[in-house]
């Protein structure tokens, strides 16, 4: 979610502070001063917008009960694992190429067949040196026969090829959990992204809610001392223009809680889904060294892993290429049987009968494919290819480097961002407090109070909008780490 719109709707806030404003009265009277950041934990919400009780994942008030569910993030989370369209594909993949890791462990194994069938065969006598019978004979009484016949080789030595496929087929199933892993960090990026684009525009739109709660009192107030001749009518004039303003910034906010909820809904598969309502917090996570997302990249990172596992199936098909160059050496087994009861059995051994048999007999065999030139071509086209798995390991390995000191400059950039929005909330509630007095005492005029509310307003919502990019810039890093454990778990 862009928070570009965000520093104008909170800068027409001004109203809230507004010359005349009761509110205005009581900030300048004894406002307490905003509480420091703090390095181990998330900042005092002192500056913050009105707080808010946080509630228990999956209840909701009786209102919103009839239509809506409250998930917190590490729920949504796991119903965007569970139904995300993305995740589901992976998941199918996976479970094909663990069937492909079944076939290869035993295909090697089944390279046998069976045949048989049913016939009409017309009576026989006799045998290979007479019969009564004749060709037209075969016109006559006829009878059923049939035969089935099991052949096929068991492998007992195939110098590799079977291991190596193995080798091959177990790494490929490495590479597509990896792929699941891959398309999970994705989709929990993108929730997170819009769970917190939720929070800070519910955020902001609370704030503006206040403003112009407080805006309605200052016109009322300002509108008295203008009948009293004790105020200026055009400051009223821009108190109004101020709430025109914040109707339309509050209808953009609710157009931006719309659009994160949608995208919550489609990531989780929920229609009724919402969050809990809760502000935004900074992240828990203290950021350490550099060093240590590094060396989390090379341990966690689902594409490292993929790379990885690829170079370990090209290695083993460079290996299998190589084996294909023998011969492939087995145990034959062959059983038949066949009976035709119309048909005289021959009993001479050196006679050949298809009609009455019964067969069976195992031998060592081997077979060669000679084809050797094509085969010598595939070995240099697989040890190619694992050069070239080589080189994308070696890419990824230097890309997920730079997408770590990217992610992780981001989050020491928000961080002091963040820091210094805060110290400009202190600067600019002192600021507005001493015009505030000035004003009491008549060494100010009222409207000499506008610049620093305005400012005081815009400064609050900084706050608010650097605490929402320092939590999509940490969860940014945990996605470049693969390290999930350390983005924001919201609240």
């Amino acid at each position: 979610m862009s928070r570009r719109p965000w520093p104008a709707l909170l800068a027409v806030a001004v109203a809230a502070v507004a010359p005349g404003s009761a509110r205005a009265q009581d900030a300048a009277a004894g406002a307490p001063a905003a509480s420091p950041a703090r390095a181990d934990g998330p900042p005092e919400r002192a500056d913050g917008p009105p707080a808010r009780a946080a509630a228990p994942p999956g209840r909701v008030s009786p209102k919103a009960a009839p239509r809506r569910v409250i998930f917190d993030l590490p729920q949504t989370l796991v119903l965007a694992d569970r139904n995300h369209p993305n995740v589901a594909e992976a998941r199918a993949r996976l479970r094909m190429v663990r069937a492909q890791l079944d076939e290869a462990h035993t295909a090697p194994f089944s390279q046998f067949k069976m045949t048989g069938g049913f016939a009409l065969a017309p009576e026989i006598m006799g045998s290979h040196v007479y019969s009564p019978n004749t060709d037209v004979s075969l016109t006559s009484s006829l009878g059923v026969a049939w035969q089935a016949t099991i052949d096929g080789v068991v492998p007992l030595w195939t110098f590799g090829k079977i291991s190596h496929l193995w080798e091959a087929a177990e790494a490929n199933v490495k590479v597509h959990e990896q792929g699941v892993e891959l398309q999970r960090d994705l989709v929990r990026l993108e929730v997170r992204r819009a769970y917190y684009g939720l929070q800070l525009a519910r955020d902001g739109k609370l704030l503006l809610g206040d403003a112009r709660k407080q805006l309605g009192d200052a016109e009322t107030t300002l509108q008295k001392k203008i009948d009293a001749d004790e105020a200026d009518p055009i400051d009223l004039l821009k108190l109004q223009t101020f709430a025109s303003e914040l109707a339309v910034r509050e209808a953009e906010a609710d157009r931006y809680v719309a659009i994160a909820r949608a995208g919550l809904r489609f990531y989780t598969g929920v229609g009724d889904l919402d969050i809990p309502d809760a502000p935004l917090t900074r992240p828990e996570h203290v950021l350490g060294p550099l060093d240590k997302y590094l060396a989390a990249a090379r341990l966690y990172r689902p594409e490292l892993k993929q790379a990885a596992a690829g170079l370990e199936a090209r290695t083993a098909l460079v290996n299998l290429a190589q084996s294909n160059l023998f011969p492939d050496v087995g145990l034959g087994m062959s059983v038949g049987v066949s009976a035709a009861p119309e048909i005289a059995d021959q009993l001479n051994p050196f006679v050949q009968d298809p009609a009455n048999y019964f067969r069976y007999g195992a031998a060592l065999v081997f077979q060669w494919k000679l084809d050797l030139l094509p085969r010598a071509a595939q070995l240099r086209q697989a040890e190619a290819q694992l050069e070239e798995m080589r080189a994308t390991r070696r890419y990824a390995l230097g890309g997920v480097g730079t997408e770590v000191e990217i992610a992780y400059a981001e989050v020491v950039d928000w961080s002091q961002r963040l820091a210094a929005y805060e110290r400009s909330v202190q600067t600019a509630r002192r600021w507005l407090i001493r015009a505030q007095q000035g004003v009491d005492v008549g060494t100010l005029e009222a409207k000499e109070i506008l610049e620093p509310a305005k400012t005081y307003a815009l400064a609050r919502f900084n706050v608010l909008s650097a605490t929402m990019e320092l939590d999509l810039a940490m969860a940014k890093l945990a996605r470049a780490t693969g390290w999930d454990a350390i983005a924001p778990r919201g609240r």
